[in-house]
């Protein structure tokens, strides 16, 4: 388990959207909930309610369940009709055979025990009923300027993020069929000279990966960029600082 306190950035969450909002995995989501016909839906580790929000117009009933409280009062800020519990991934407390739609968003590597939220999510689902995990595989890529200027952050995220495969096969051994993978955004970001240290996430809190850094850590990660920044001036140029991150969603139906 990570130790990021989510109540703590809460307010400034939402902040990482300016710079995408990856309306590809809404659109996912809406298509997935749309063809199961899904009358009751849920998000595991919803948060500020980002993708709830994109689904909270659909006939039926929709929840979130999140571990911080802080997140949670912002998700009831952004919808007040969305039916939100606190309470961790693993120990979901819900009836079983009870919805159609489970479905997590960026938050997989949060959860203590993934393998076993998987089998969960198959217990809670009614028969036809679907889940849906949309992450990133750092197996596959590293072009991400976090991992090339922070050490240890590819090493975390590795350790963590299931490769897509591990993902594939944890699925399928807890029973789901029609198990498909298929990506649904992608970033595709590149920064030059000082606009990155406006980045949102180069910010200590802007993502997990930088916040679980000792303040140490992440000093000399900064250092790090302004000597790039610094050295490509001299030579009448700018650094450039790129990221590429394909966003997958890996679904199966009970």
């Amino acid at each position: 388990m990570d130790s990021v306190n989510y109540d703590e950035i809460a307010a400034t969450y939402d902040r990482r959207y300016a710079v995408d909002p990856l309306d590809g995995v809404a659109v996912a989501l809406e298509r997935l909930a749309a063809d199961l016909g899904a009358q009751r839906i849920l998000e595991i580790g919803c948060g500020t309610g980002r993708w709830l929000d994109s689904l909270a117009s659909r006939p039926g009933s929709v929840f979130g369940i999140d571990a911080s409280m802080g997140m949670l009062r912002r998700a009831r800020e952004r919808d007040k009709g969305l039916q939100l519990v606190c309470g961790r991934a693993e120990r979901l407390p819900l009836a079983e055979g009870r919805f159609d739609l489970l479905f997590v968003v960026n938050a997989l590597h949060h959860f203590d025990e993934r393998e076993r939220f998987v089998r969960r999510a198959w217990e809670l689902l009614r028969p036809g009923g679907a889940l849906a995990i949309v992450g990133f595989d750092p197996h596959s890529h590293r072009d991400w300027y976090i991992y090339q200027y922070f050490d240890g952050t590819y090493a975390l995220d590795v350790a963590r993020m299931p490769a897509l495969a591990t993902l594939r096969g944890w699925l399928g051994e807890a029973g789901f069929g029609d198990v498909e993978q298929r990506e649904v955004a992608r970033v595709d970001l590149q920064r030059r000279g000082r606009e990155i240290l406006d980045d949102p996430f180069l910010q200590k809190e802007g993502t997990s990966e930088l916040a679980l850094l000792s303040d140490e850590a992440y000093r000399a990660g900064l250092s790090r960029i302004r000597s790039a920044i610094a050295a490509a001036e001299q030579d009448g140029k700018q650094a450039t600082f790129t990221a590429r991150i394909d966003f997958v969603m890996t679904a199966g139906r009970r």
